[in-house]
Formats: structure tokens, sequence, C-alpha cells
């Protein structure tokens, strides 16, 4: 690290900052692809709520210090030779490192978009219409099939009717649930 002590006080902090966060990046990195780290970065290092809403993470986090040290750094290291003012490079070198915590968060609320819970519940189905599969009979007596769309899929589901017998093919709403099986009215 000899090279370090030629150069002057700022480049050597930005140097003295870059490879110790370079090194936790890069093993943060390994540990998330690998699936060995504690968790997956959107936990908050305390319990405090900064925006009120529910979001899937926080501002102040060791993982995002990391991501902020990285744009800081490397910038201040790169722009050290085009930059001759001080104080400015400083403040470029702030703004990159909050561009890199805005660019986690970006990426992150965008990988929050895939993530969907596609399991079916049977209240979905409520003022559905949908197709008999299998003849209902009349009143209860017994139990037919009906084909509903929910969530862009179709389910073959049981249902039931109060009133007269419904055939095959016929268009039906739902209109209850009743121990999990579909009461419905033909349309």
């Amino acid at each position: 690290m000899e090279f370090l002590s030629q150069m002057e006080l700022l480049e050597r902090a930005f140097w003295y900052v870059a490879i110790p966060a370079s090194i936790i990046f890069i093993l943060q990195s390994v540990m998330t692809f690998l699936g060995t780290d504690s968790h997956d970065g959107t936990q908050a290092d305390f319990s405090g709520n900064l925006d009120g809403n529910d979001a899937p993470f926080q501002l102040f986090s060791f993982r995002n210090l990391i991501n902020f040290l990285l744009g800081f750094s490397w910038s201040g290291i790169s722009f050290y030779s085009i930059i001759s003012n001080k104080l400015l490079l400083v403040v470029v070198c702030l703004m990159v490192g909050a561009s890199f915590v805005y660019l986690f968060f970006f990426i992150i609320k965008n990988l929050m978009r895939l993530s969907e819970d596609n399991s079916l519940k049977l209240t979905s189905a409520l003022n559905q219409t949908a197709e008999v599969y299998l003849k209902i009979p009349a009143s209860k007596n017994g139990k037919g099939k009906i084909m509903v769309s929910i969530n862009g899929s179709f389910h073959e589901l049981d249902a039931m009717t109060n009133g007269e017998a419904i055939p095959t093919g016929a268009i039906v709403k739902v209109v209850s649930i009743d121990n999990n099986i579909l009461i419905v009215n033909k349309f």
C-alpha cells in the first residue's frame, strides 16, 4: 500500500473508503447469490419506520451504507484528477453516493412488483360470472361444477344453487360461498 503514501490526503481518504467498502460489497454479493446471507437486504438495522408506510426497505441499513460508500469513494477516485475544486468534488461524490442508494431502492421496488400472491381465494369468485361445467341439481340436492375465471386463470369449482337445476353450458353468477362451495344463480 505504498502507492497510497504518495497521494494527497483527500485522494488517500477516497481509497481508504473504497477498498473496505468494495470488499464488503463483494462479500455481500457472493453471500446473496449463494443464499447464505442472514437476510435479503430489505430489513432495517433498527425498528424505525421513517416514511409512515409499509415499505419493504429502510433508508438506514448496512447495505445502503455500503452502496453509498461505493458510489462516494469510487467517484472520488475517478474524478479526482478531473475536478480540481475539492469542495465541488466532494459534493459530486455525495450526489453519486446518494444516487447509488436511490438506484438500489428503484431496483428493489421493481423487483417487489414481481412477487404476487396467486393463491386461489374463493372470495375472489364472488359476483363473477361462470359457465356450468357439470349440471347443478336443484335446491341444494347435490353439487355440480362451474368454470370461473379468477385472477386471469380458469378454475373448476364445486357449485350449488338455491333454485331450479342449471344445465351444462348455462351462464351463472356466484352469489355466495357456503362451506367452500359456491352458491350460484342462473344469469
